[in-house]
């Protein structure tokens, strides 16, 4: 958890001088709204004195200070000609108190608008920085971990985790802070007031911090397991959604409901647990203050009748006493939110610790490829001592056309992924023009082999974009060629708006077997030396199937 939250701040950090903008407008803030309260200590001790000439006051030093600062500006020539000589001098003191403690909000208004709008650009900074890190370690990940974490469940860490994280620079960690300063500078102004009332309320902290410290050890676990339970719910969600088609043509909906109904279950239990620890911290908090308060008032209005403590002191210490539990009790508020995050942050922060693709050597070859494959007695497996391929050899010299031919799950598209370097081999070796897999430039070697899988994947952008993406320099016209070449030309141009026609949803307006032969006419594009083909055409009709092998 510790190294969640030095991670977390690590992005905070980079934005050092608008936080120390952010903290300057915090203590502003709080010494206004401190200051603001401690003013009407001589207001209410004149008030009395006007109601009771006779009663004994024995302010204490602040309390004279206050009383001057007011009293300084009743004198002045600016209030005597708007007040006039008729009104009370009680009233015109009032007033004044009044005008200061206007200003002195103001101040604090302004304060806090300024805080707001820092905090919003450094939390929203720090939260697009770590979704960029995000997603470039995932574009670093290898295939590996694609095939083994659901599409849903990786998602969820950029939109729930990452949101709550956001969440949590907006609220929780501004109201850490400001609490931290708020609770010293009530302290200090308690001090200052009433040694003996300061001591009394300090002696509760020790009752408030034990409670909470005692449910958040608690609830941290019971977050984390929300936050897995989120992620497999929107898995399985992803998951259904995908494949409706397959789900609707075997009647499977009841049993997707079922298994919804199961998945839905743990994550409410886990939620329940979760978000009970996280809301009964408020409540215990908040009567523990109401104590704290009732005890203040009590021992106040005693030190009033038998050590002079004044009406206006008494009134002003009792509201620092419910100001100086309250950053506590906000805190308490903000441990659903803060838990939350922390979890969705570990989740995160998982994710990046993920060990990336081996990185290619500086010595690299990066030349040109003339497509000669060599596969001599490879042997592999995606799980250990499970062995998909055995002592598999086979040659592919540049020009010839060879076939894979094998039953379901015999290996043939894994021969694919480990031309690509998806995987590593375990044994055996593969050879490019004579020179180890290894030996080549990770992404000069990909962009040197052009793959077509039968599960066809189309972006969200107009059919040339698309083809495009095969090769990004490609003119119009090469795209045009390329799309002749794949058999696909005919049909774009039968589109509504040809090769500029928007194609959403994984290209859902088109046919399965059209949706092939966007993705061979990309493939083509690329003009690569190795051309590997999938299935590629399993949804092709003969015809055209056999014009694209020619």
């Amino acid at each position: 958890m510790r190294a969640t939250i030095r991670r977390l701040l690590s992005y905070v950090g980079k934005y050092k001088l608008r936080l120390i903008s952010v903290f300057a407008c915090m203590a502003l803030t709080t010494l206004a709204s401190l200051c603001g309260g401690y003013l009407i200590v001589p207001v209410i001790n004149r008030i009395t004195l006007a109601v009771d000439p006779s009663a004994k006051l024995n302010p204490s030093a602040t309390a004279r200070f206050a009383d001057k600062v007011i009293g300084s500006l009743v004198e002045t020539p600016f209030i005597s000609s708007i007040m006039g000589n008729t009104v009370s001098t009680v009233t015109v003191y009032v007033f004044c108190a009044l005008l200061i403690l206007g200003l002195v909000y103001l101040i604090s208004v302004v304060g806090s608008y300024v805080q707001a709008r820092l905090m919003l650009s450094v939390s929203q900074n720090s939260i697009q920085s770590i979704r960029n890190d995000l997603f470039e370690k995932l574009q670093k990940l290898p295939v590996r971990y694609f095939d083994s974490h659901p599409t849903g469940e990786i998602m969820s860490r950029f939109t729930n985790d990452v949101d709550n994280i956001d969440v949590m620079l907006n609220n929780s960690l501004t109201s850490i802070v400001s609490g931290v300063i708020s609770l010293v500078g009530t302290f200090i102004f308690m001090l200052t007031t009433n040694v003996w009332l300061t001591l009394i309320t300090v002696a509760f902290i020790p009752l408030l911090v034990f409670s909470a410290g005692f449910i958040a050890k608690r609830s941290g676990k019971f977050y984390s397991a929300q936050q897995a339970a989120i992620g497999a719910v929107n898995g399985y969600i992803e998951e259904t959604i995908s494949g409706q088609k397959v789900v609707k043509v075997f009647n499977h909906e009841d049993e997707c409901i079922t298994e919804m109904d199961l998945i839905n279950e743990d994550l409410r239990d886990k939620q329940q647990k979760a978000q009970f620890w996280g809301g009964v911290t408020g409540p215990i908090m908040h009567n523990v203050s109401l104590i704290c308060y009732a005890v203040t008032l009590g021992v106040g209005g005693i030190l009033m009748c038998v050590a002079g403590f004044t009406p206006g002191e008494l009134t002003a210490f009792a509201n620092y006493s419910k100001q100086f539990s309250m950053p506590i009790n906000q805190l308490s508020m903000q441990v659903s939110t803060l838990f939350a995050a922390l979890a969705g942050a570990e989740r995160v922060f998982n994710v990046m610790d993920e060990i990336p693709e081996e990185a290619s050597g500086e010595d690299s070859y990066k030349g040109e490829i003339f497509g000669d494959v060599v596969m001599n007695d490879v042997t592999f497996g995606y799980v250990e001592n499970k062995v998909v391929l055995k002592n598999i050899s086979l040659y592919a010299h540049p020009g010839q056309k060879i076939a894979f031919v094998g039953s379901t799950g015999a290996g043939k598209t894994t021969i694919t992924n480990l031309l690509n370097r998806f995987y590593d081999i375990n044994d055996g070796e593969i050879l490019i023009d004579g020179r180890p897999l290894k030996a080549y430039d990770r992404d000069h070697l990909r962009k040197n082999i052009a793959m077509v899988l039968q599960d066809t994947h189309l972006f969200t952008g107009t059919v040339m974009e698309n083809i495009r993406y095969g090769r990004f320099d490609a003119t119009d016209e090469e795209v045009i060629e390329a799309a002749k070449t794949a058999s696909a030309h005919s049909f774009i141009m039968r589109l509504e708006n040809g090769y500029e026609t928007l194609l959403e949803g994984d290209g859902a307006n088109l046919s399965q077997g059209q949706r092939q032969l966007l993705n061979i006419a990309r493939a083509a594009l690329s003009k690569a030396p190795i051309l590997v083909l999938d299935e590629a055409t399993s949804s092709v009709d003969t015809r055209t199937e056999r014009h694209i092998e020619h």
